[in-house]
């Protein structure tokens, strides 16, 4: 009987563990590499030059 009980509480645990997370990663954006950008910084120069501007 103890088997059946340890079957079931796997079975139980992936039956919540699988959605739990797939709705974590679809929330988070999916996540991938391929899927971030660069974000670039304009050099500190061009702030300077946009500040003194009207």
């Amino acid at each position: 009987m103890a088997r059946l009980e340890q079957i079931t509480a796997l079975v139980l645990a992936a039956g919540l563990a699988i959605p739990s997370y797939w709705f974590f990663w679809s929330m988070a954006g999916g996540g991938g590499y391929e899927k971030r950008e660069i974000k670039t910084i304009p050099p500190l120069t061009e702030i300077k030059e946009s500040k003194q501007s009207p």
